[in-house]
């Protein structure tokens, strides 16, 4: 019987263990329900402030350039005004001298 009597008493030692173990989980658990998470958002905020002042910086360059470019090509000419004047004249003179010649 003594056996028995181990037996029964270290099963009732087990389950108050369990019992008790339970509660504390179970209060935990409502612990957890009832906290509220919080997020801190304001490194994220500084970090995304921050990449908008370099994205604008950046698009202020960007623009620059291409304001620059643009002027420049506005500005270049591939050939200059003079060869251009004495080419026309040239090619006049030439068609001229022809005509000349094939009807005189």
């Amino acid at each position: 019987m003594t056996k028995l009597e181990e037996f029964t008493a270290l099963l009732v030692n087990e389950t108050t263990d369990f019992k008790n173990a339970l509660e504390k989980l179970e209060k935990l658990n409502a612990q957890l329900k009832e906290t509220k998470i919080k997020m801190d958002l304001t490194e994220y905020k500084t970090m995304v402030e921050i990449h908008q002042q370099k994205m604008a910086s950046h698009l202020e360059s960007i623009q620059r350039f291409q304001n620059h470019f643009d002027t420049k090509i506005e500005q270049a000419q591939i050939y200059p005004n003079w060869a251009v004047v004495v080419f026309i004249v040239s090619l006049v003179i030439g068609i001229g001298a022809l005509a000349y010649l094939t009807i005189g």
